[in-house]
This record gives C-alpha cells, structure tokens and sequence, in this order.
C-alpha cells in the first residue's frame, strides 16, 4: 500500500481530491502515508479524532478521516465545517464516500477489499482530470 501511494504521488497536483475506502485495516492510513512520502511529507497519522491534518510541503496535502462522520445526522454539514482549502493541496479522505465524492467532479476512488489474504485495490478514475489515468 505504501508502494502504491509512492507511485501515485507523482502524478498528483493541487486540486486533486483523492478518496480511500475499505474496511477496518485495509491499508487505508498506509496508503495515505505513501502519498504524502511522495510528495516529501514523513508524518503522516491517522486524524480518526481531530478528522482532518493540513501537511505543509511544497505540495500541501489535507488527510482527512471521515469515518467519524459516517453516523452523524448530516456528515455534509461537518464536512463543510472544515473549510478544506482543496484547491492549493491534495486531498486524501479515508472512509470516503458519497459525502466527500460531491468535494470534486474529478476525482481518484480506491477501494480495497481485503476479504481473501491478498488485498485487491481497484482505482476509479472519475473526471476530464484523469482521462487516460495508468499506473
């Protein structure tokens, strides 16, 4: 997982709003891990209790982990409370679903399925921003 968001990682700028969905240790704070190693950012944790980290780097990158507002009764309400500046860093959202999707049109959804012992990660490549995307 931290091989795949090393080589991710380089083809990501300012804007780019990616999100990670999986189960209860899937690799989803690895993955967010090695996206920030990409872009020169070594501390990346999981902010399950403060909900979102703005990393300074050249490329900034905001990690956000929505699972906490999966059970609230508007989690877009909470997501808009945290003022995210997507537009100058890239956006990383673990338990990203429908409510962190509407943040961008363009956009990287990773599912990892880790029901068998080897994990299977599928990308979905959803914009004009990623036309022609490959690892």
């Amino acid at each position: 997982m931290l091989i795949l968001g090393i080589s991710l990682s380089a083809q990501l700028k300012a804007g780019d709003l990616v999100l990670i969905s999986g189960p209860l240790g899937a690799g989803k704070t690895v993955l967010a891990q090695g996206i920030g190693q990409g872009l020169g950012i070594d501390d990346i944790t999981s902010p399950t209790f403060v909900i979102s980290r703005t990393h300074k780097a050249v490329l900034p990158m905001i990690h956000v982990d929505a699972y906490r507002l999966i059970d609230t009764e508007n989690p877009n309400l909470y997501l808009d409370d945290l003022d995210l500046d997507t537009e100058n860093s890239v956006t990383v959202v673990e338990w990203g679903g429908a409510e962190s999707a509407r943040l961008s049109e363009d956009r990287l959804e990773i599912s990892i399925d880790r029901t068998n012992e080897i994990r299977q990660v599928e990308i979905k490549a959803i914009g004009a921003r990623w036309d022609g995307f490959a690892l």
